[in-house]
């Protein structure tokens, strides 16, 4: 019956090679054995979107190669590591009799289906659209994509308890129109459908290079009342669904919140798991600004505490505006001897005077 006590998340790193085939063999070759392997997703630095469909395809082909019968979700965000040449985070399962899983597809989408006396959980990934189109219509599509396959397996859009959103250059305005903007409307029309009486997901979203609009999701449907799923506020920020027109870009003559949670809570009988949405230095609704990289990584941890209490951190993941930020936030961490999986990556954040956003997973 035991998923929290099964449930994986792991980080693996390979140096630069100018083989970027050989870099994706690296990686799967350090995934363990007698595993469930769910999802794959991969940081690489990429120039352009016709660089990024041809990296795309690689992974699929070697991804393919390695699994043959149950083929993983994977999804390619466009991220340079900053410790390494490729990272791969790993979402695994152990194997165990007490449960089921199942690998499907649907158009090009993966996805996976895990389901105990407790919980039926849908894992998927790898939503993107058109890369031609503009960020509006790429994320009507993907939403779009996301409804059916939410849809076709019965489960609600309002199940989802955990979304992944890359947007590419997410601080650009065209016009009046801003990227993340633009994103968070259509996500709004897209949740609107349905009531969240129980909180939105926790979300992140951040900056990719390139790759358009790309979206991983998990959703959740309880069978027994010990599976609990709460949203979880920070008495120090406003909530992000409930920001003023004073943090919110134009975009065309629609302005609408982020629509997500500051983290999600999910308790069965083996334990709880928080989804902790990307996190910065916020305090209320508006950004610390002038105080430097070390400060608002300070200020950000504080609100991650302020999120996940007792429970123990299982994975971060931590984005950064700038190389040189790198090395004072590795040395921060170092220094405290926090022995889990962490990767650095170089990307934007939604605000352009934020300087790191963090991410991650807490387990008790």
């Amino acid at each position: 019956m035991s998923y929290i006590n099964n449930i994986r998340y792991s980080i693996y790193k390979c140096d630069k090679n100018h083989c970027f085939g050989q870099m994706v063999d690296n990686l799967l070759s350090q995934i363990p054995e007698c595993v469930n392997v769910i999802r794959l997703v991969f940081f690489g630095s990429v120039n352009d979107n016709l660089e990024y469909q041809e990296y795309r395809g690689i992974i699929k082909d070697h991804v393919d190669s390695s699994f043959v019968k149950n083929k993983p979700i994977f999804s390619l965000v466009a991220q340079s590591p900053l410790d390494c040449g490729l990272a791969l985070e790993l979402h695994c399962l152990d194997c165990d009799t007490d449960y089921t899983i199942d690998y499907k597809e649907y158009k090009t989408y993966r996805y996976v289906i895990f389901e105990n006396e407790e919980v039926k959980i849908l894992f998927a990934g790898g939503f993107q659209s058109d890369l031609n189109l503009n960020l509006y219509d790429q994320s009507k599509n993907v939403f779009n994509d996301i409804g059916e396959v939410l849809s076709n397996e019965r489960f609600g859009i309002n199940s989802i308890v955990r979304q992944w959103n890359y947007i590419e250059n997410i601080t650009l305005c065209q016009g009046h129109d801003q990227h993340y903007q633009m994103f968070n409307n259509a996500r709004s029309e897209f949740y609107s459908s349905v009531s969240w009486d129980n909180g939105y997901p926790a979300a992140t979203g951040i900056g990719s290079s390139c790759g358009g609009v790309l979206i991983d999701f998990d959703a959740v449907i309880r069978k027994t009342d010990k599976c609990n799923i709460i949203p979880i506020d920070n008495k120090l920020q406003v909530a992000a669904h409930a920001y003023s027109d004073n943090v919110l870009l134009e975009a065309g003559k629609n302005k609408t919140t982020p629509k997500f949670e500051r983290a999600k809570s999910l308790s069965l009988s083996d334990g709880r798991i928080v989804y902790i949405s990307g996190t910065a230095a916020i305090r209320g609704e508006e950004s610390l600004t002038g105080v430097g990289i070390s400060r608002q990584l300070i200020i950000t941890l504080e609100n991650i505490q302020q999120l996940i209490g007792n429970s123990n951190i299982a994975l971060f993941r931590v984005y950064l505006k700038n190389k040189e930020y790198y090395n004072p936030v590795h040395d921060y961490f170092l220094q405290r001897g926090l022995d889990i999986s962490i990767s650095y990556l170089l990307t934007d954040v939604c605000r352009d005077e934020l300087l790191i956003e963090i991410e991650g997973i807490a387990i008790e």
